[in-house]
Order: structure tokens, then C-alpha cells, then sequence
């Protein structure tokens, strides 16, 4: 059976459909020239459509993983809101296009205020849905620790990036609640829809909220995207091969990612272009980048090429197994060979696998960490 039939199928029938609304909102931009706060009324349900069919496949693929039977009851249920508060979301955001009229931050009329409404709410449900699945993996043990802390901190990272939203909606300077028409920005320091990036439409002329929002909530897609280029290059890099070596450095990945995007949101908060960076915020970077070559030269400096365990995911070493550049001891005694190791007593393995408990059973045993 193919691996992502095990996926969370709610979560992978959201994003197929995310799929189909990104072809139809690239029909959109092609056919409709309509314009809506500086940019083609269609770019928004394009940029989210694509944004949400990754997210929702990285957490299903994420749920596949829980150890229990019981965590991956309550990581299906939870996952199912996360679904549905998606689809909630993405109707009100592609209805609103086909009113030609703004989907956040509009209070022009009162449908328009329930809508936005309704969108809070909806944004809220889906990030205490990641949040419960967050806490399931943090609670979770699975076998590779490099594995399991790439996951958990990329679910960490992108909550923290959807709660910049939560920024996004209060009132910006000139704004009152009751009285304007709209109430919150996604840039600050300058309005929306001015002068902005290609592709998108991110502000080149103030701080954009955009920015590190996007940042954060794709960190759960980029950290283990880190770990598989680890593992594809422990064949040749012997240190890599270590699983304490590849946890450090997915370690300092993680740490890395969440400098990098505290920085993004003070610079955005400061109303300063991403790109416009001022002395400090270069800085910033500056001294994010040398930690960064500092942990991974920590990281690999311990780790010695002929002593590094060759375990990687997925693979079990046997740790009586003699290693292959071991050299006999010259006072060993051969061995007779004359009756097998088995034969003082019988082997667990001739046990029928379901004679002691149901069968069940087995899906709620964790792996040891």
C-alpha cells in the first residue's frame, strides 16, 4: 500500500481541492482584469490555495506518524477541524472575489462585517486544531529523535507564524472601529495595496506582516525538508550518519529558523520593507548567521567520522552485531559451531504475534526514544 494512503484522507481531500481552486483562480487571473486593493482580484485565493495545499498535506503526513492509537484518535479529530475551518476560510475568501469585494478586514456593510467575522472565528478554530496536534507531538516518542524534533518544532514555528495574523487585525493608524470601513492592515506604516515584490505582493515600502506570517507557518515543511537533505548526505558525509549529529544540527536549524523569523516581525512592526533593511536589522542577521555557523561546527566537531553509529530513519542497528572495521581479539576462542545459540532454550519469535493480547494492542505501544 502506498505510503500516503495512511495519511489523514480529510486533510488530503482539503488539499486535492485546494489543487482544483488554485487552477481556477489561475483561470481567474488570466481571464479577469479586475484590480482590488492594488493587485488582481484573484492573486489572494491563488496565493492561498497553493499555501494551504502544502500545509495541508505536511499535517497530514504528520499525523501518520503518531506512535498510539489513542494520539492519532485525537490527531484525526483534530486534524478534521483544521480541514473544515480551511474550507470555511476559502469559500468566504473565493466568494468575496466573485462579489469583487475584500474578504479581511471589511466592515463596509453588515454582511461584509459577518463574513470578516466569521473568517476570525474560522482562523482561530484552525490554529487551536495545530495547536492540539502540536501538543500530541511533543507528547509523542518516536524512534528518530532528529525526525521527531524537526516535526515538532516546524508545528511550533508555524503556530507561532499564523499568530502573527492576530497582528494583522487591529485597528492601523487613521482606523476606528464602528466608524471605518475597514479596520486592519497587513502592512504597517504605510497603506495597503502600494508599491510591492513580484509574485507576492509583499510591500517595498513599508513593513509587511506578510512576511514573516508566511515565514512561520511554512517552517513546518522546511525543517524536515533540512533533515532529508541530512540523511541524503550521510552516505557520504560519515559524521551525518550519527543520529545524535543529525538531531544537533536539526537543533540548530530550528533555532535558526525562529531567529530568523523574530527578526522578520520586528522588522515588519518597525514598518520596514523586507527589502530595505537598515543597519540593525542587517546586524541582526549578521549575528544570526554566525550562531548558526557556530552550532553547526559545535555540532560536527563531536561527532567522529570512525566512531559515528550508522543509524538512519527507518533502519535498525543491531548493537551486538560486531562492526565491520573491528578486529578479531587474538585470545578469542573460535567457536565450536557445534550446536546452535537457539538451542537452550526456545526462541520468543515461535510465539504466535497475537497469543498474549488482542491484536489492537500493538498500535498503542511507543517506540522507545
Amino acid at each position: 500500500m502506498p505510503v500516503w494512503r495512511s495519511w489523514h484522507r480529510p486533510l488530503v481531500v482539503f488539499s486535492l481541492s485546494m489543487v482544483v481552486l488554485a487552477v481556477v483562480s489561475g483561470v481567474g487571473l488570466v481571464v479577469d482584469d479586475r484590480q482590488l486593493v492594488g493587485s488582481p482580484i484573484w492573486f489572494k485565493p491563488f496565493k492561498f490555495s497553493l499555501s494551504f495545499v502544502v500545509y495541508g498535506l505536511s499535517l497530514a503526513w504528520v499525523l501518520s506518524l503518531l506512535p498510539t492509537r489513542r494520539a492519532r484518535r485525537v490527531g484525526w479529530w483534530a486534524g478534521v477541524v483544521v480541514a473544515m475551518a480551511s474550507v470555511v476560510e476559502m469559500v468566504i475568501i473565493t466568494g468575496q472575489v466573485v462579489r469583487g469585494k475584500r474578504s479581511h478586514f471589511n466592515l463596509e456593510t453588515p454582511f461584509d462585517e459577518a463574513l470578516f467575522n466569521a473568517m476570525a472565528i474560522t482562523v482561530v478554530i484552525l490554529w487551536l486544531g495545530t495547536l492540539a496536534i502540536a501538543v500530541l507531538l511533543l507528547r509523542a516518542r518516536l524512534a528518530d529523535r532528529a525526525s521527531a524534533w524537526a516535526m515538532r518544532s516546524g508545528v511550533v514555528l508555524a503556530l507561532a507564524g499564523a499568530a502573527v495574523g492576530f497582528l494583522m487585525t487591529q485597528p492601523a493608524p487613521g482606523q476606528q472601529r464602528g466608524v471605518s470601513r475597514v479596520v486592519g492592515a497587513h502592512s504597517v506604516g504605510v497603506p495597503d495595496g502600494g508599491p510591492s515584490m513580484p509574485l507576492t505582493g509583499w510591500s517595498t515600502t513599508g513593513g509587511d506582516l506578510r512576511v514573516p506570517h508566511f515565514f512561520g507557518m511554512h517552517a513546518l515543511q522546511l525543517l524536515p525538508l533540512v533533515l532529508m537533505g541530512l540523511v541524503a548526505l550521510a552516505p557520504r558525509l560519515p559524521r551525518l550518519r550519527a543520529e545524535r549529529v543529525r538531531l544537533r544540527l536539526i537543533l540548530v536549524a530550528a533555532a535558526a529558523y525562529a531567529a530568523v523569523f523574530a527578526l522578520l516581525t520586528w522588522q515588519a512592526l518597525r514598518g520596514q520593507s523586507l527589502t530595505r533593511p537598515d543597519g540593525a536589522t542587517l546586524t541582526a542577521a549578521g549575528l544570526i548567521l554566525v550562531g548558526v555557523a557556530a552550532g553547526a561546527y559545535g555540532a560536527l566537531r563531536t561527532a567522529s567520522p570512525e566512531r559515528a553509529a550508522t543509524s538512519l530513519p527507518g533502519r535498525e542497528v543491531d548493537p551486538t552485531e560486531p562492526s565491520g572495521t573491528s578486529e578479531a581479539s587474538p585470545t578469542s576462542e573460535p567457536s565450536t559451531g557445534s550446536e546452535p545459540s537457539s538451542a537452550s532454550e526456545p526462541s520468543s519469535a515461535s510465539e504466535p504475534s497475537g497469543a498474549s493480547e488482542p491484536s489492537g494492542a500493538s498500535d498503542t505501544k511507543e517506540p522507545v526514544a
